[in-house]
């Protein structure tokens, strides 16, 4: 994928250490409020997507992998808290889709659409038939969260797909009544396209989040959005940056 701008804002792929290094220091940021460096496993076998302001700073990260066999889902990072062997049998490659995050005090949805855009150029390319991921809520208390995880019911992933729950951490998806407003952008955005979620949630403690497991079938995204997201990955071809 080339580089894309759009307004303030262009979005790449890490091409190097240092590139890496920065994203891993905006996660930990992001993710623990601190100064330090967000590092796992993982980070060497992704690609990671950086959002830079015009002035160069790293605004937002998030890092991406691509599984062209549903075997292959037991080795991504989701699969330590949910059991995806139903989802393996959804056809075709899937993308898993990890620690997007902002820079702290930024809320520019400018910077979301930058990302999907480029995100579209990579799945038309390797055919992903399904994006997939943890998506987080924030510090690790299931309960400061119940009124928006209380919404998520309506959005429960079909049973013949839908992950099993994996491990002593996780909690049923809290009942009564709902408020949206608490959702991350991340997950709204998801889920204005029709995404699915798991019927249970997960406790992170070492990054202090709760999260589910969130899918979107590409084929499910409406035509619209679909068309304007192709929209901007088309000025990858069209001015050649």
């Amino acid at each position: 994928m080339r580089p894309l701008t759009r307004g303030r804002y262009t979005v790449r792929l890490a091409q190097s250490a240092q590139d890496l290094a920065q994203a891993q220091a905006l996660r930990h940021l992001a993710f623990h409020g601190a100064a330090g460096m967000d590092q796992d496993a993982f980070d060497a076998r992704c690609q990671h997507v950086l959002v830079e302001h015009a002035q160069g700073d790293l605004v937002a990260c998030c890092r991406l992998q691509i599984f062209a066999d549903g075997d292959d889902l037991h080795s991504s990072y989701s699969a330590q808290s949910y059991d995806l062997s139903r989802l393996a049998r959804f056809g075709g490659p899937k993308l898993e889709l990890g620690r997007f995050c902002l820079e702290p005090g930024i809320k520019d949805p400018a910077i979301l659409r930058l990302i999907w855009g480029a995100l579209t150029v990579i799945l038309d390319a390797a055919g992903v038939t399904m994006l997939f991921g943890c998506t987080s809520f924030t510090e690790a208390d299931p309960a400061r969260h119940a009124a928006a995880l209380a919404t998520l019911h309506s959005h429960a992933a079909p049973p013949e797909f839908a992950p099993r729950p994996r491990g002593q951490d996780s909690f049923a998806l809290p009942t009564g009544q709902g408020d949206a407003l608490g959702l991350p952008p991340l997950l709204r955005s998801y889920l204005a396209m029709g995404a699915w979620v798991s019927d249970h949630g997960v406790i992170d403690r070492a990054m202090n989040t709760v999260h589910v497991l969130t899918a979107l079938p590409v084929a499910q995204v409406p035509q619209a959005r679909a068309q304007a997201l192709r929209a901007i990955g088309a000025q990858n071809r069209t001015t050649g940056d």
